[in-house]
């Protein structure tokens, strides 16, 4: 029996998609921050996940691989929001039935997601960048019009530190580097507190002291919040995976420790031999 149908055998009910806020008051636990279960997504007959199983304990780094095809974004999509599985259940907790709520709902009540391609506010500077992120009121002008408390530029600071810009607090964010525009994305989603933060190849196009920076960023992200990396670089998801799912044809393959999957005939033979 799933988790989720054991939470609901013990009386467990569904919060409603009208409450904002859902993410704040979790319930973990049984272990898991995010359950994955019998996800089935088919786009004109070809199943881009099939009868997928995936769960993902709070607090934890998770490192998703996989070939071309795999099912890694279509993933994420189902997780986000922006995709509906044709079968299936995705509960952010025991209770939360992600399925029900639209991309803004699940964003707003935690869970975070950056693209390969960073998405920042060229034309503003740095620190302007985190003040719109703040959760809150997401309306541009009333966030830039309205004075920050104390705690909230506590905050900015904080965030400014943990991704590695705070020399760059005053620079427009157009004139950083790939990789400083990627950790100041990071940043932005952080501003907004997310339990699960989903990163899709975040290393790509970086120089090696970008890579090394960003992996002490993702680690330094472990047990604060649920992040799941998808990323195709092998010597980086080595430096950061204590756990690894390798997804094929729509399915998980094989899972766990970097050094198990690698050495799995399986995965050798449809991934990392290639």
């Amino acid at each position: 029996m799933s988790f989720i149908r054991q939470a609901r055998e013990f009386g467990y009910r569904a919060i409603p998609k009208r409450d904002p806020n859902f993410g704040a008051n979790l319930d973990t636990s049984h272990g898991p921050v995010l359950y994955v279960e019998g996800i089935t997504v088919s786009f004109d007959g070809f199943k881009a996940l099939n009868d997928l199983n995936l769960y993902v304990d709070d607090g934890e780094l998770r490192c998703i691989i996989g070939p071309n095809g795999a099912g890694k974004t279509t993933m994420m999509d189902v997780i986000t929001g922006k995709t509906k599985p044709d079968a299936g259940t995705v509960y952010f907790g025991q209770q939360i039935d992600l399925l029900s709520l639209s991309e803004h709902q699940i964003a707003r009540g935690g869970i975070g997601r950056k693209f390969q391609k960073p998405t920042v506010f060229e034309p503003l500077s740095v620190y302007e960048n985190l003040e719109l992120a703040i959760a809150g009121d997401k309306r541009v002008w009333s966030t830039l019009l309205k004075d920050l408390t104390g705690e909230q530029r506590d905050r900015i600071d904080e965030v400014l530190h943990q991704i590695g810009l705070p020399k760059h607090r005053h620079q427009l964010a157009g004139a950083l580097s790939h990789g400083q525009k990627q950790w100041l994305e990071i940043g932005m989603l952080l501003m907004q507190s997310p339990r699960v933060l989903l990163v899709d190849e975040p290393v790509a196009g970086m120089t090696g002291e970008e890579v090394e920076h960003t992996a002490q960023l993702l680690t330094s992200l472990e047990g604060k919040h649920s992040v799941i990396v998808v990323e195709h670089d092998m010597a980086f998801v080595r430096s950061i995976a204590r756990k690894v799912t390798v997804l094929h044809q729509g399915s998980v393959l094989a899972e766990g420790t970097m050094d198990q999957v690698q050495n799995n005939p399986k995965v050798v033979e449809v991934y990392l031999g290639e």
